[in-house]
């Protein structure tokens, strides 16, 4: 970028998955300077690849904590290189790839508390963790610790109301009981166990950042409703943990000044305040500006929905978060494997390989599609846990194959509208102010946001969300400076770009849309064992609801709502 002009400004800082990031932006929201170090390209003395080791087992994932120090070092000597006027910084803020955690040897607050603006941070910092392949989001490696956890509070269900989610491998809580139990003397070592966002912003503190609620409620052991750790998943997962982990708070918090280090180092100004650093999903919600009622949904080569939500209904699919921009509000956030590279596939087998013809098709069929119905899951799915592709007629048939254009309407609606009931379990209810925010490759697509719109009923818009997590961490930023004066992050951030309006829904849609899918109630109590035993899949493997429950399923409303409950038990 253009060097950059001296204005009063916040910076937003992402620790992300393959690079760190930041942007400055300035007081009328304006992004007037980006940044950023690639870990794969610009520091291979780490031999990462897409930011992480990936161990022999193939479920261990880890990256090394001295490389993301090193890239932060490298970004601002680049910025000061530039002449990037740091002393025009009021405040910096964060985001960190979730789940990760960094493990603080003991002795290392002092070394943070006293760092020497003449050396770099990684020169400083090399003795400073117990661990130093850290695990990252990407590990799978703790299904033993997460079935200890879930059975310590009464069941994964019994989690999921405490923490907002059942216990899943990457989250933080079973990656500290793993690394207590198979590394018993570097976790008897560690004086503080960070997050990434935490940590990255401790760095900046030069003391321990604490951990903020937001970005907290994705480890399995904050309790979402009070806000405060739970004791009992605290005692399952390793000793002491409380105290290493130091107090939660709220993610508008101003946790500090920054450091000496880098008023000395770089000429920030030495009133430039930290503001608590969070979760990249949050802080990519916060980049969106989502309001109460608003979902975005990220179209990308998986499928991902950030829901707005005041009372949430925590379940076995799915994730609730706290909001990172109003303590009485959360998020939730739903995956999806099968996203764009399935719509791809049905593109090049259904539509000769072309976009156009996909979205002629789309064009040329009615909504509903005649009845007809498909699942498409080339990969095992998340959400819910199911693999294969099967499709039904209006007749309760199953056939091989529908027509090109059934085949692609089938695909795009029932994708929809799997994300819509599965967002309604979770809490999620259309208000007349709802808006929904599309970003990703198929954003792109207006016939597919057509049928999104006719879906959930509610207006579709596109917005430019490159580096959210950036954009956010900046308006979270200037949100925290504001905070003490109760102002909401709505009002801070009214200047920021709006979206475009890309589709409103067609007229009678959504009562058209649910008439057609009420229809496979009945069909799908009677057909859905016959997919999942195709699949191999056992209802009773995973024990995770009680066979009394199983009745339920067949009481469900539609199809795909039968498919969510019954993957429960898978």
């Amino acid at each position: 970028m253009a060097e950059p002009a001296a204005r009063r400004c916040c910076l937003g800082w992402d620790f992300s998955t393959q690079q760190v990031k930041v942007v400055a932006v300035d007081a009328e929201l304006n992004v007037f300077y980006e940044d950023s170090v690639h870990f794969d390209r610009d520091l291979l003395e780490f031999g990462t690849q897409g930011g992480v080791h990936v161990h022999e087992d193939g479920l261990t994932v880890t990256s090394p904590v001295l490389m993301w120090v090193q890239a932060l070092d490298i970004i601002l000597e680049k910025m000061k290189a530039s002449g990037f006027d740091f002393s025009q910084v009021l405040a910096l803020s964060g985001a960190g790839q979730q789940h990760g955690s960094v493990y603080w040897k003991a002795g290392a607050s002092r070394v943070l508390t006293s760092l020497l603006p003449d050396l770099l941070l990684h020169e400083q910092l090399q003795a400073c963790f117990s661990i130093t392949d850290c695990p990252v989001w990407m590990d799978s490696s703790t299904t033993a610790q997460c079935r200890q956890l879930e059975a310590a509070v009464g069941g994964a269900q019994a989690l999921s109301g405490l923490t907002g989610s059942r216990a899943y491998e990457r989250f933080t809580g079973n990656q500290i009981a793993k690394i207590y139990q198979q590394k018993p003397e570097a976790y008897s070592h560690t004086e503080r166990i960070s997050l990434v966002s935490s940590f990255a912003a401790s760095l900046f503190l030069g003391s321990y950042s604490p951990i903020d609620h937001s970005d907290g409620s994705g480890m399995n052991l904050l309790r979402i409703q009070d806000k405060v750790w739970s004791q009992a998943c605290l005692a399952a997962c390793a000793p002491h943990l409380e105290e290493k982990l130091g107090p939660a708070v709220p993610s508008c918090s101003v946790v500090g000044s920054i450091s000496s280090y880098y008023v000395r180092r770089y000429g920030f100004s030495s009133g430039c305040k930290v503001v608590a650093f969070t979760g990249d999903n949050p802080a990519s919600l916060a980049g969106m500006r989502l309001e109460e009622g608003d979902i975005a949904v990220s179209l990308g080569t998986s499928d991902t929905l950030f829901l707005w939500l005041q009372e949430p209904t925590p379940a076995l699919e799915g994730h609730i978060f706290c909001s990172p921009v109003d303590p009485q509000h959360y998020m939730a956030l739903l995956c999806f494997k099968n996203g764009s590279l399935m719509r791809e596939k049905i593109r090049d087998e259904s539509a000769s390989r072309s976009w156009g013809e996909f979205s002629k098709a789309l064009q040329s069929t009615e909504m509903g599609n005649g009845g007809n119905l498909g699942f498409y899951f080339d990969v095992m799915e998340i959400t819910p846990e199911i693999i294969g592709r099967h499709r039904f007629t209006a007749e309760n048939r199953e056939v091989s194959a529908f027509p090109g254009d059934v085949e692609i309407r089938a695909l795009i609606e029932g994708q929809f509208m799997a994300k819509k009931i599965h967002a309604e379990g979770l809490g999620y209810r259309v208000m007349p102010k709802t808006k929904i925010l599309a970003t990703g490759g198929a954003s792109h697509n207006r016939d597919i946001l057509q049928v999104l719109a006719d879906v959930f009923g509610a207006p579709v818009y596109v917005i430019d969300t490159t580096n959210s997590a950036c954009v956010g961490s900046a308006y979270r930023a200037f949100h925290g400076l504001a905070a003490g004066t109760g102002m909401p992050f709505s009002e801070v951030v009214k200047l920021a770009p709006n979206p475009r309006l890309a589709a409103t829904p067609t007229l009678g849609a959504s009562q058209l849309l649910c008439e057609n899918f009420g229809r496979f109630k009945s069909y799908a109590a009677t057909n859905l064992a016959t997919i999942f035993s195709e699949s191999g899949r056992c209802f009773k493997s995973r024990k995770i609801i009680s066979h009394a429950l199983f009745p339920r399923v067949c009481t469900r409303s539609s199809m795909y709502q039968n498919v969510a409950s019954i993957s429960l038990c898978l």
